[in-house]
């Protein structure tokens, strides 16, 4: 037998079909090798003997006395909010498989070759998702993490979390498996790198169903195979097909030598002898069986202290872990397909207790029904304002109850009136119910602040770090009517800084003609282009003048935003820039053009006339320059003076902080290349 020291098991390209891509596997990779050992030769050292002391464990192991080993599982969902998210009853059917394979409950066994019939083993390892977690509470064996690591699924995404390998096997399910379906660390290769250990699958090689296919759900069995040291059944390389693999070997005497296999020739005989292509450890995908010496290779390793997996099966783990306990409620939660709806819309509901449930009993204050003993019920909700959701649980012997306030908001229909002028002076917050925030990451988000502003005193700011890169935050607004408006205009400010020249970040615009349902993207500002309004600043960036502050309008919103139920949403994407601002958003539902600034006779127009706490002045500019605009009393002493900085040539907007000023009428002056213009407003 020949052995591959340090064998990183990058497994299954999962061969499918003809119009199938595989995935390649990533055996012996060697530049994830090169990240655990770097070369040291202490550390290549003790490696090697803890691959010596398993194949010495193994070459001596009897088993004596046949039992069923116990081993707790769980599963790590890491994604980015994608298809990679895959749900509880997916993983459910992939433990399903995974316990049916191991003992030889797999309905397929009896079709194997009749010359491997009698090689067809029981393993008898039963894999049984954790009922508590480390530190002793309630878990149904399932974590979820939202990071963007889902898509590349190294080494810095499984130190997003892992438990402890000496109590669980760890699974760790993303949108990329390193660029395999799936792949482990064998023990003897893991046994110095605690934090590697563990399982890492391609959210389409999970399971049949969902992300899963039929196909490809043989590829957790495999990997366990790897996890408990198995090999390929042409030994330790990772390319199948060579003839040199026929004077390899897999440590496994009732296995015949092979070349190896990547379709399903039930009749190769490609070492002399006939191969066993029906094996797990196959790339064929007509897979169905383990051997008896298989059993005896896993159940060695199984026992051995090599990797602590000796310590996973101890009466003492699996009462830590939960898995030898009657099924039994331990925790009430639930879930809601949409926590901001419009009033009229509905809001299903879903029932994520465990670990058992017999009955439920909801209550949903402002619903209709009010009530309901479904799992997953529909409910409608008729009118306006914040509602709380109650759930109770039973298993026949005990009852929780989750209460959650103030957990659905309900949008007004019709919305809030127009002109819109947000500069969240009075906003306390962004949880509702004038905006609402989307944090996937649970990190860094909106929220307003006072360190800068560009007119008032407050602002709306994300802090951006260079660890945000790639994620995304969401600021949405509640609903307006605009049912009887002639066209929309949306104008806001926005700064924006670089920490370097190769920054991108992203902030998208977009609109909603049904309370959020479905959304239209209208704008894109990039920081390699219009985004960027302060350059390179290194340090968390603050915009300290007018000329930091950039200005857009929005004008591409057709006649089908005119409903009752408009809304718009401000998405920024991270990529390694700095922090950003929005201020002084305005939303109009008859656009000002300049045959109306005209018939004003002087080139200057203040929206809304009345205005309250806020204004916008749009003014025709003759020429680019930086224009002074002046508040007056009647009797024409300045009130406050407002900063533009430079403004192009053309119909400019500036907005007028009316904050503390007393209800009455006043004057504008706006003065610029010689000439002066004066309008009145009045303040309500």
């Amino acid at each position: 037998m020949r052995k591959t020291i340090l064998s990183l098991i990058g497994c299954l390209p999962m061969l499918l079909n003809a119009q199938e891509s595989n995935l390649p596997c990533r055996v012996n990779d060697p530049e994830i090798l090169q990240a655990l050992h770097h070369d040291d030769p202490v550390l290549l050292s003790d490696m090697a003997a803890a691959e010596a002391e398993l194949e010495a464990w193994t070459a001596q192991f009897s088993e004596g006395t046949r039992s069923t080993y116990v081993v707790p599982v769980v599963f790590h969902i890491i994604h980015n909010n994608g298809d990679e998210n895959i749900s509880n009853e997916q993983v459910f059917d992939a433990m399903r498989i995974l316990n049916e394979d191991f003992n030889k409950q797999n309905p397929d066994w009896p079709n194997v070759r009749p010359e491997f019939l009698n090689l067809v083993a029981n393993i008898d390892i039963e894999f049984r998702l954790a009922r508590k977690d480390p530190n002793g509470n309630c878990t149904n064996g399932i974590t979820r993490t939202v990071s963007t690591l889902t898509y590349s699924g190294e080494s810095d995404m499984k130190a997003l979390i892992q438990w402890p390998r000496n109590k669980y096997l760890n699974v760790w399910v993303c949108a990329n498996a390193a660029g395999a379906g799936g792949y482990t660390l064998t023990p003897g290769s893991v046994a110095i790198f605690s934090g590697e250990d563990g399982i890492v699958m391609n959210q389409s090689y999970v399971g049949s169903i969902g992300t899963g296919s039929v196909s490809r759900s043989r590829a957790l069995t495999h990997e366990v195979g790897h996890w408990i040291n198995l090999e390929h059944t042409w030994g330790g390389s990772n390319t199948p097909g060579l003839a040199s693999n026929c004077s390899t070997d897999d440590g496994v005497s009732d296995t015949p030598n092979t070349i190896g296999w990547t379709v399903c020739t039930l009749s190769g005989t490609t070492c002399s002898s006939l191969d066993n292509v029906e094996n797990y450890m196959d790339y064929s995908y007509c897979s169905k069986m383990f051997t008896t010496g298989q059993r005896t290779r896993m159940i060695a390793a199984l026992t051995s202290g090599v990797a602590q997996r000796n310590q996973l099966t101890t009466a003492n783990n699996l009462t830590a872990t939960g898995v030898n306990q009657p099924l039994a409620l331990c925790a009430v939660f639930f879930t809601a397909s949409n926590r901001v709806i419009c009033a009229g819309g509905s809001v299903t509901f879903e029932d994520a207790s465990y670990n058992l449930v017999t009955s439920r009993n909801w209550s949903f204050n402002g619903g209709n029904p009010a009530t309901s003993t479904d799992a997953d019920p529909t409910i409608m909700y008729p009118n306006a304002g914040t509602f709380a959701v109650s759930l109770t649980a039973s298993d026949g012997g005990s009852s929780l109850t989750n209460n959650q306030v103030a957990y659905i908001t309900v949008l007004p229909v019709p919305g809030g009136n127009v002109p819109i002028m947000e500069g969240f002076e009075t906003v306390a917050g962004l949880n509702g119910p004038e905006w609402f925030t989307v944090n996937t990451n649970a990190d860094n988000t909106f929220g307003t602040t006072s360190v800068a502003s560009y007119s008032g005193s407050k602002s709306v700011r994300i802090v951006n770090t260079a660890a945000m890169s790639g994620r995304m935050d969401e600021l949405i607004s509640t609903t307006y009517d605009m049912s009887a408006a002639t066209g929309i205009v949306v104008t806001f400010r926005y700064a924006f800084a670089k920490r370097t020249n190769a920054d991108d970040d992203a902030l998208r615009f977009y609109i909603s003609n049904n309370c959020g349902d479905t959304w239209s993207l209208r704008k894109i500002l990039r920081g390699s282009t219009n985004l960027t309004t302060g350059g390179v600043v290194t340090s968390s960036f603050i915009p300290t003048s007018a000329s930091q502050w950039g200005y857009t309008e929005v004008t591409n919103i057709s006649s089908t935003s005119h409903v009752p139920n408009f809304r718009i949403k401000f998405e920024f994407e991270s990529n390694g820039g700095n922090n950003l601002y929005l201020d002084d958003i305005n939303i109009n539902g008859g656009p000002v053009g300049v045959d109306e600034l005209v018939a004003e006779g002087n080139g200057v127009i203040v929206i809304p006339n009345p205005a309250s706490d806020r204004a916008d002045v749009l003014v025709i500019m003759d020429q680019a320059g930086t224009p002074r605009v002046d508040i007056m009393d009647l009797s024409g002493r300045v009130l406050r003076q407002v900063r533009t900085g430079v403004l192009p040539a053309g119909t400019q907007r500036v907005t007028l902080p009316l904050v503390g000023l007393a209800s009455g009428t006043y004057a504008l002056r706006i003065q610029h290349a010689h000439s002066t213009r004066v309008v009145r407003f009045v303040v309500q």
